[in-house]
């Protein structure tokens, strides 16, 4: 067998976690802000104010908006998933052995860019419900309240991320289920179904924050949280003699934070009730 069979591996290997992270990894990036290829240990988004229209005289100057700008800080850290693999295993010839140990590794990275994003979601201050009820339409309707008033854009950009108790309880809903409301189609969010309602798309979410038996859930526009990547999922294989194993390793560079608190708020549930 050619000494080079090692790199062949490498590559494919590499480019099964990439394709596994991208459909089915992350749920959650392709929602918000997201900023690729950053250099350096943090990155700057802008949160950019509202500007003021008005008039002129004629051949006077044009008014100047004055627009407020305010950095929003997001650090990047680095993370990693790997395993050992005997020599004797299948994996260099059995494709579908290596998708499973590519596919683990994508599942890990994958998580950990939701949980990233999730804890900067958790950071918003606007608030509806007490945990005392489950995701009720007139929750859903004070929150959608609470958007509109802060002017965020209906632009097709906003997305609600919920439990498997509220995603049940949305499931009772006739206006979200029945085709009068939200058309035929059920669309493919990263490899997961996903609902249009109400302007919003729906995605349902295991990693969302719980208490005892109180859940939080989110509304929110994809330009009030921002999401920074330094390094995309890459895989480095290694020989240890000692072991007569290599060791994958999956490693990326990420980061997310709250970059606008009036476009996010926060829907109270109990994930019992």
């Amino acid at each position: 067998m050619s000494v080079s069979i090692d790199n062949v591996f490498v590559k494919q290997f590499e480019a099964d976690v990439h394709l596994a992270y991208q459909q089915m990894g992350t749920k959650l990036r392709s929602t918000v802000r997201s900023k690729s290829g950053v250099v350096g240990a943090s990155t700057t988004f802008q949160k950019v104010g509202r500007g003021t229209a008005s008039t002129k005289s004629r051949h006077g100057i044009v008014p100047v908006m004055n627009l407020n700008h305010e950095p929003v800080e997001c650090t990047l850290l680095d993370y990693y998933a790997g395993d050992w693999v005997d020599s004797l295993d299948e994996l260099k010839t059995n494709i579908d052995e290596r998708r499973v140990v590519a596919s683990a590794g994508a599942y890990a990275l994958g998580r950990k860019t939701d949980e990233l994003i999730i804890g900067a979601m958790s950071a918003a201050s606007q608030n509806v419900g007490d945990y005392s009820t489950g995701l009720t339409k007139d929750l859903i309707l004070s929150a959608l309240e609470v958007l509109n008033t802060n002017d965020v854009p209906d632009d097709g950009r906003r997305f609600a991320v919920v439990g498997v108790h509220q995603w049940n309880q949305l499931l009772s809903l006739d206006e979200f289920v029945s085709a009068d409301y939200v058309g035929n189609t059920t669309p493919l969010l990263n490899g997961s179904e996903s609902r249009k309602w109400l302007g919003i798309t729906w995605v349902l979410h295991n990693g969302l924050p719980l208490s005892n038996e109180s859940r939080d859930c989110f509304i929110y526009h994809a330009s009030s949280i921002g999401h920074a990547c330094g390094q995309e999922v890459k895989s480095d294989i290694s020989w240890h003699g000692e072991r007569a194993a290599h060791f994958i390793s999956n490693s990326m560079s990420q980061g997310a934070v709250l970059i606008d608190g009036d476009g996010i708020v926060r829907v109270k549930c109990s994930d019992v009730q």
